[in-house]
């Protein structure tokens, strides 16, 4: 088994295993497509690893067969994002499907929600650590030793308990600008770290902040305003609020009423993921890489991989063997 967020995942909507899958292909391709069909979710899929399971073929040999494999559309090898901001780290899946899938398939389906969550690891739901009850439950009293015989107890004073001073009341605190920040104070704020020609203050940002805001209540994304703001931008900028009060003002975008084009069965689009190239492991948007291949390498695919060799230059090879035979020969 691969480490977790790696590994082996199932697309949906497979056939039934029979007996016949994998007819159509060639004898190494469906050796290792049969034993990779066999294998559970969250295997080990490197070439290395394959080849210690498969002792008929090496590494090469696994290779080239995982490249015919994502050509005939049995899989794709895909990294994908997880977590947020400097814990953010990359996953590697490869997914696999048994009936074999064209390209306009593969590339609907990795870019769905579903097949994000499915490359995303599991969250970690293991039991607490031990030590996390101990601190939460105080330790045991000691009982106490009864007293000699022949002595009558002593009431003894119970010790005050203390109760800990209690805070006086305060008004409750109005969240601050760096506690809630709006998405069009950041986008403002970014914008003197992308180009400083439009450095803000904090009270710059504030000022501006229900201009920009009107923007993205008419539908735009931060992209479009960022770029809306930060477009033909002079050589010298001497009032960066004053430019961008200007153009917020201007360049003011028209409300377009909200209409509803998509199918209800259409997939929801959601953070795409990267599919690698299953020959060079150079990676790209889906449709990008057709048959899970890169350009150069599909390239080289289609021009030597299929094209069976002339049986002309195979004599002609055999002959330039046998002559270099001959003069290898002692006299």
């Amino acid at each position: 088994m691969a480490k977790p967020g790696y590994g082996k995942r199932s697309a949906p909507g497979q056939q039934a295993r029979t007996r016949n899958d994998f007819c159509l292909l060639p004898t190494r391709e469906r050796y290792v497509a049969g034993f990779v069909d066999h294998l559970p979710d969250g295997a080990a899929m490197s070439v290395k690893q394959l080849a210690k399971q498969l002792p008929l073929y090496g590494q090469q040999a696994i290779g080239t067969a995982l490249k015919a494999l994502s050509v005939a559309g049995h899989l794709r090898r895909v990294r994908c994002a997880v977590g947020a901001g400097d814990e953010t780290r990359w996953v590697f899946r490869t997914f696999w499907s048994r009936t074999a899938r064209d390209n306009e398939w593969w590339n609907t389906y990795l870019a769905t929600k579903t097949a994000s969550q499915t490359a995303a690891p599991a969250p970690d739901t293991g039991p607490p650590p031990p030590w996390a009850a101990s601190e939460e439950t105080p330790p045991p009293a000691r009982p106490e030793s009864p007293p000699p015989a022949g002595q009558n107890p002593e009431p003894t004073a119970v010790p005050h308990q203390r109760t800990p001073p209690r805070a006086p009341d305060a008004e409750p605190t109005q969240p601050t600008r760096e506690a809630t920040p709006s998405p069009a104070y950041l986008a403002l704020a970014r914008l003197g770290r992308d180009d400083h020609r439009l450095a803000l203050s904090a009270d710059d940002c504030t000022t501006l902040e229900p201009l920009a805001t009107r923007w993205l209540d008419r539908g735009v994304t931060l992209d479009y305003l960022t770029n809306a703001l930060t477009a033909g931008l002079p050589t010298q900028v001497d009032s960066p609020i004053g430019l961008l009060r200007r153009r917020l003002i201007d360049k003011l975008p028209p409300h377009l009423p909200a209409t509803t084009t998509t199918r209800p069965d259409t997939p929801t689009p959601t953070r795409r993921l990267l599919v690698e190239c299953t020959d060079c492991g150079r990676p790209g948007p889906p449709e990008a890489l057709p048959d899970g291949l890169c350009r150069p390498c599909h390239q080289t695919h289609t021009t030597t991989g299929d094209t069976p060799p002339d049986p002309t230059q195979i004599a002609a090879v055999k002959a330039h063997m046998a002559n270099l035979r001959d003069l290898l020969k002692p006299v």
